[in-house]
């Protein structure tokens, strides 16, 4: 065996471990994105996520670029080569996925707000439903993000200035803007652009709202903020106290007037349409009246013996002044944990989180990233499924449940105690002021409310990116036939045409040509810029680039047509020309026919997910009896092996009819029904659920091998455009080597 041949073969090899390796750990992925995906819907929850990321499979390329944007882990997730929603309930409304992707296929919708009594029902303006005049921006809303509040605010500061043009002629004021977090600040910043006459009220003496009540240096998310008399932010991260610098800055420049210490208590409407604020100062009467107080309120007590005791904190300013102390952290959410973590970050101080649920639901990936590594080094403790029973001096007494159910008792020694367990909601306040939380009404506004930002592009941009594909394609050919006495002449015999000097690859028009397909082609490559973000490259919707990589495609692709005058010869350039036309295929592949084995996959991952509901469903309605636990664990083991544990060659034995899992597994059922006394009727449902997820497990499994297969569409792209680069940049350098650019190409 020659050395060349063994090492061909040792590439092969190579590449065929890497290629299996690879598919493992896709498979192992998959499986646990889905186990995730079903627990956290089995889990129990006080309330539906307020918003839910959607995914058109219709539309979606596996690209997996909305994953990668997601700043919260483990949303989304690849299943079956398509975007996936694993975990609703982590989604904050960061609304990259929908920015980012290519091709529109991810929109932000309201999650089911059917069972929510805490969202306040807003027309498509953000005014109270049946209270025309009162606004209600930012957290409130129920919309957490500071880009969202921002948005609000500005939006809310046109309102009024339009209302204010109606009305014109009072002595009012214009607006009342209650809290200077975010999103009132934006709003009173929008209200000083226009010239209103307003009031910005605050219970605290500083502007920044909860903002400003952050732990010291917390980092401070606020992705694209534009703010009015500003623009836009120059970073996406700020720390707390830079951001609080930055709008005090702001409210100082522009000398808003701000009233801080005032507390909110109502609002009232006249029959005039105007209001009067009330508060625990002097009543203020306004055209329009703008809340933005947030949802927190109050915080929220454990009502627990020793809760008053002066070491008992609701907040976290500064944990460098609790240094080598012992602290108790209670709660679970966000705000817990980011203050646990602070503590937990100081010297000497030992940590211990108590938190009554039993795993973390709603963390943000960042904060849960820093536990687990925090809990892996040891620096803090969690005690999970505990609640405080009381507060002493100088403990803490905590009941922990145990597997059975039973409350084991700990006494925990500290010196400081932190509830972080959330605030009151000033529903009450709001209810007083006239805005409503209906849910039936809320459902009936819910459309108004989307933001645009927040949905999937129409296929405009696609089709203005094939009807300019089509015109230059038009172009072209009437190009060709108007010199059809050059183009259509036999190679041999164009020398000799008039027009040879003019359309020849290395002369004036044909030079061009070349020049301008290098110019697509560069173009095009520039979405990989823009898709990876190298060296900061942001600006611009991913699926305009997206759009304009299909339509440089397809020009670059006519214009090396018309530089090699319809004859490619076997040159680096001529290999070239051919690569394109192989990249344009490959791509229109990838873009419009790939994704149907995708959708099918997912769609049989549905029809599982039924069949999993239907084994729960019948597991309820027998009451939890003997046989149906067995059964229903059975069935879900039998769909684990198929789809997930199976071997290639098992798959294709049991594409060819020999079925032995199934076998095996109607046999246990029958001797379980037997043990348990189960009726033939129960016996007979289990049966046909075994079969039925049997069959959907094996058609995922073989449309998952086929998707593998035919994805080899995607490393044919790449490594054809890389082939292509090559290609071109040796006929770039041939052509300047023969003196094409100096004298004889023309120019």
């Amino acid at each position: 065996m020659s050395p060349i041949l063994l090492a061909l073969l040792l590439a092969a090899l190579s590449l065929a471990f890497a290629a299996a390796w690879q598919r493992h750990a896709e498979r192992r992925r998959q499986r646990e994105a889905l186990r995730e995906r079903a627990e956290l819907a089995a889990a129990a929850r006080a309330a539906a996520p307020l918003q839910v990321p959607v995914v058109d499979l219709d539309r979606c390329l596996g690209c997996g670029t909305c994953v990668r944007e997601c700043p919260e882990n483990g949303v989304l997730a690849l299943v079956h080569g398509q975007a996936a929603v694993v975990n609703a309930a982590g989604c904050v409304g960061h609304a990259r996925c929908v920015s980012e992707c290519p091709v529109g296929a991810v929109s932000l919708s309201r999650g089911d707000l059917s069972r929510r009594e805490d969202v306040p029902a807003l027309d498509g303006g953000l005014q109270a439903v049946g209270t025309p005049g009162l606004f209600l921006v930012g957290e409130v809303t129920a919309r957490s993000l500071i880009r969202t509040a921002t948005g609000h605010g500005a939006q809310v500061a046109a309102s009024i200035a339009q209302r204010t043009r109606e009305g014109a002629g009072s002595d009012l004021l214009d607006a009342v803007i209650v809290g200077a977090g975010p999103g009132g600040l934006a709003c009173a910043l929008g209200c000083r652009e226009r010239g209103l006459e307003f009031v910005l009220l605050d219970q605290e003496q500083v502007v920044g709202g909860a903002v400003a009540k952050y732990p010291r240096r917390k980092l401070v998310l606020t992705d694209e903020v534009k703010l009015p008399l500003h623009g836009p932010l120059e970073k996406r991260e700020f720390a707390k106290e830079e951001l609080v610098g930055l709008w005090q800055d702001l409210a100082d420049r522009h000398e808003l007037p701000f009233r801080g210490g005032v507390v909110f208590e109502r609002v009232e409407r006249h029959d005039d349409g105007t209001f009067t604020v009330h508060s625990d100062g002097a009543p203020l009467r306004a055209r329009s009246v703008v809340l933005a107080i947030g949802r927190r309120g109050r915080p929220r007590r454990l009502g627990v013996p020793g809760e008053e005791l002066p070491h008992v904190a609701f907040g976290l300013l500064d944990a460098a002044a609790h240094r080598g102390r012992r602290c108790v952290v209670v709660g679970g959410g966000d705000s817990a944990v980011e203050a646990a973590l602070a503590l937990a970050e100081q010297p000497d101080t030992t940590v211990t989180i108590v938190y009554r649920q039993e795993a973390f639901f709603r963390l943000r990936s960042k904060n849960r990233q820093r536990l687990d590594e925090q809990r892996a080094a040891g620096s803090l403790e969690v005690l999970l499924a505990a609640e405080v029973a009381s507060i002493t001096a100088d403990s803490v007494e905590v009941a922990q449940r145990d597997g059975g159910g039973a409350a084991v008792m700990l006494q925990l020694r500290c010196d400081d105690v932190f509830v972080l367990i959330g605030g009151e909601a000033p529903f009450a306040q709001l209810r007083a002021s006239g805005v409503s939380f209906d849910p039936a009404l809320v459902a009936a506004h819910a459309a108004e409310l989307e933001d645009p930002a927040h949905t999937p592009g129409d296929d405009r941009g696609a089709l203005w990116a094939i009807g300019v594909s089509l015109l230059m394609a038009v172009t072209a050919l009437v190009f060709v036939l108007w010199h059809g006495d050059y183009y259509l002449a036999a190679p041999a015999e164009r020398a000799a045409e008039p027009k040879h000097a003019l359309l020849r690859a290395d002369r004036s028009l044909g030079l061009w040509f070349g020049l301008g397909a290098f110019a697509a082609l560069l173009a095009n490559l520039a979405y990989l810029l823009r898709r990876q973000q190298w060296w900061g490259v942001r600006f611009g919707r991913l699926s305009s680039w997206m759009h304009a990589h299909v339509a440089t495609g397809f020009v670059a692709v006519l214009l090396v047509a018309l530089h090699a005058a319809l004859q490619p010869r076997t040159t680096p350039g001529g290999y070239a020309s051919w690569g394109m036309v192989a990249l344009l295929v490959t791509g229109a592949v990838g873009r419009w026919f790939y994704a149907w084995l995708p959708r099918l996959a997912n769609g049989k991952e549905r029809s599982l997910d039924g069949l999993r509901a239907e084994l729960a469903a019948l597991r309820v309605a027998d009451g939890g009896g003997a046989f149906a636990v067995a059964a229903q664990r059975e069935v879900l083991e039998l769909v684990d092996r198929r789809q997930w544990r199976s071997s290639w060659l098992g798959r294709v034995v049991t594409l060819l009819g020999l079925q032995w899992d199934l076998w095996r597994t109607r046999r246990r059922l029958r001797a379980l029904a037997g043990r348990h006394g189960a009726s033939a009727d129960d016996l007979a449902v289990a049966m046909q659920r075994a079969s039925d997820a049997h069959g959907v497990a094996v058609a995922c499994a073989h449309l998952e091998d086929l998707r593998l297969l035919l994805g080899t569409w995607r490393w044919l792209h790449r490594w054809l455009a890389l082939l292509v680069v090559l290609l071109v940049i040796v006929h770039v350098v041939v052509a300047i080597a023969r003196g094409v650019f100096v004298g004889g190409g023309g120019l």
